[in-house]
């Protein structure tokens, strides 16, 4: 049997103890990634939620953007609500920098403010039984490329996207015990 898969998790906002937590759950190994020389020796990336224009401020502080970038074309990237829009080719309502590496539209805080999180019930292609997916201030997913795949949708939109080696969700799935869509993830990672 191969050894567990090493999968970083962005480090510098959002609760990437909660993606740590979901890895360790799935079986593998979660490393924090805080600099460009975290990135080496991981087989994956995990971009957590947070605020996305406060993360890409933080990204450029650090000088991560065109390392995560470089990264993303060798390696799977896993972005969830402000990951999911730092993946996205285009950020509809307030355009700012990304790593474009999913052909995707996003349009951020889309279902309105805190006090309209919600959690919903999904059916994902592939995946045996319904998901829970906690909603937090989360972006909608307005435009998929040919090049992407929707896998799970909310109120007719998409929320669980796939495009090559990557994948999006504008949801939470680290809040639940359900580790399902991790191992979703960990299977992308040769």
């Amino acid at each position: 049997m191969a050894g567990k898969k090493r999968v970083g998790v962005l480090a510098l906002q959002g609760d990437f103890q909660a993606h740590q937590r979901a890895l360790e759950r799935a079986g593998a190994e979660a490393v924090e990634v805080r600099t460009a020389g975290d990135l080496e020796g991981v087989q994956g990336l995990i971009i957590p939620g947070g605020e996305s224009s406060t993360m890409v401020k933080l990204l450029e502080e650090e000088k991560l953007l065109d390392p995560l970038r470089e990264f993303g074309r060798r390696r799977p990237i896993f972005g969830t609500c402000a990951g999911a829009i730092l993946l996205a080719t285009d950020v509809a309502n307030s355009p700012q920098v990304s790593l474009g590496l999913m052909d995707i539209q996003v349009e951020r805080n889309a279902y309105g403010r805190q006090l309209d999180s919600r959690i919903a019930h999904l059916n994902p292609q592939g995946m045996d039984g319904g998901l829970e997916a906690v909603f937090i201030r989360a972006p909608i997913i307005r435009r998929v490329g040919r090049d992407a795949k929707v896998l799970a949708s909310y109120e007719g939109d998409p929320v669980l996207v796939e495009q090559g080696r990557h994948l999006a969700a504008t949801f939470h799935p680290e809040l639940t015990g359900d580790a399902r869509v991790h191992l979703m993830f960990l299977e992308k990672i040769p």
